[in-house]
């Protein structure tokens, strides 16, 4: 399949030109997200390609993510530790409006290639770093990965079951820090971008992005309720302490249920469903608070009920009754509910690298543009666009580049 930047759809961010120097997650989420907006990225990898591309399932030793991980992204190879290589990152990074990377804090001035050296060459040019730690501060130097974002931001306290200390608390299941860093860094980058692009005086800035502050960035009150009073949220399982009830309830084929009836409306008719109107005319349920404070007799009430029914035949009942509900969606749940293909959350891509793959939608949409549209090409191997990205630059070319993937 093929793209060319001069028919493809009108996207927010077409003619914005990124550099990618990213490996496994965080750089490379943040860079999809802005090619996902129209973004010519170009995604500069080391001989053997990015290591992610060893990760996970794989077609052919072509891996099965990097078809969503790499999408609309041109892909070159260069060996930093080569002279003639970083000229060449440099003469790409000329032209580009946006660097973004993610290496250990520093490494860019360890090559020689640090901020005052790259804006001597571009003066305009954004470049977002993504780090552990960030680029100062007494931790900079150590090593980090996605997992210890969500350790020391705060995040992984709090998956625990209340009350359980035989296991360890569980990850979420994927490498959130590293997302909310990419997605934090995106938003970064195209905010200095704006203001470059505003001000013909402006100046290029670094934007300095961590996965331990993404993490923390989510822990909403916690900080000012520690620094009030001394609190220190502990794990809360299923349930939410500030409102109920709102918890995941067992269903009769080993199913999980979530109900969030923690409205006075909602939980009436909730109650109505389940048989126990008796409990909804109950004073002390009357509020959110009192339900809170005895929220225990209820769920055990809702779990009776979610017990002798499904999932699918106790979801039923309660959209019926309007009780906002779903059932713990597992993957084969996602492609296939028609809500997800309806609305092109899901779709299918046609990958020469590996047959027809079913791929995420972008996240954001825009008028006059369908989700497939967004997606104008996958992941593709490792330098598979070196001539045509580096013929363009010995031309002295500065237009969006034409990809054919």
């Amino acid at each position: 399949m093929g793209w060319d930047m001069t028919h493809a759809p009108k996207l927010p961010l077409a003619g914005l030109k990124i550099v990618e120097l990213g490996h496994y997650i965080a750089a490379p989420f943040a860079t999809r997200l802005l090619a996902d907006l129209g973004a010519e990225v170009v995604k500069v990898e080391p001989p053997g390609g990015d290591p992610v591309r060893g990760w996970g399932s794989s077609v052919d030793g072509n891996a099965v993510w990097f078809s969503v991980h790499g999408r609309n992204k041109l892909s070159v190879t260069l060996d930093l530790k080569k002279p003639e290589d970083r000229a060449k990152l440099v003469a790409l990074l000329k032209r580009a409006d946006a660097l973004v990377e993610n290496f250990r804090a520093g490494y860019l001035e360890r090559i020689g290639l640090g901020p005052d050296v790259l804006h001597a060459e571009n003066p305009r040019l954004i470049i977002g770093r993504i780090s552990g730690y960030g680029q100062e501060g007494p931790y900079r130097d150590k090593p980090a990965f996605g997992a210890i974002g969500e350790a020391m931001g705060g995040l992984r306290h709090l998956t625990a079951n209340p009350g359980q200390t035989e296991y360890a608390p569980p990850r979420c299941g994927v490498s959130i820090s590293d997302d909310l860093a990419g997605m934090y860094c995106a938003m970064a980058v195209v905010a200095a971008c704006w203001e470059v692009k505003g001000n013909p005086a402006a100046r290029g800035r670094v934007v300095d992005v961590d996965l331990v502050s993404s993490v923390f960035s989510l822990m909403e009150g916690m900080l000012p309720e520690y620094g009030l009073f001394g609190w220190v949220r502990q794990p809360q399982g299923a349930a939410i302490k500030t409102a109920a009830p709102t918890n995941t309830y067992p269903c009769a084929d080993g199913k999980w249920l979530c109900i969030a009836g923690n409205s006075d409306l909602i939980f009436k008719r909730l109650m109505a469903a389940i048989g126990k109107p008796e409990l909804a005319a109950d004073p002390r349920f009357a509020t959110n608070a009192g339900r809170c404070a005895e929220v225990g007799e209820l769920d055990a009430a809702i779990a009776d009920w979610t017990r002798t029914k499904t999932g699918a035949e106790a979801e039923a009942i309660l959209e019926a009754a309007e009780v906002p509900c779903s059932r713990l969606f597992d993957m084969a749940d996602c492609a296939n509910d028609p809500h997800f293909r309806d609305r092109g959350w899901v779709m299918e891509v046609a990958d020469p690298l590996l047959g027809p793959v079913l791929h995420p939608a972008a996240p954001f949409r825009f008028d006059g543009v369908t989700p497939q549209q967004m997606v104008r090409w996958p992941g593709v191997a490792a330098g598979a666009h070196n001539a045509m990205v580096f013929e363009a630059l010995e031309r002295g070319e500065t237009a969006p580049l034409t990809a054919s993937a």
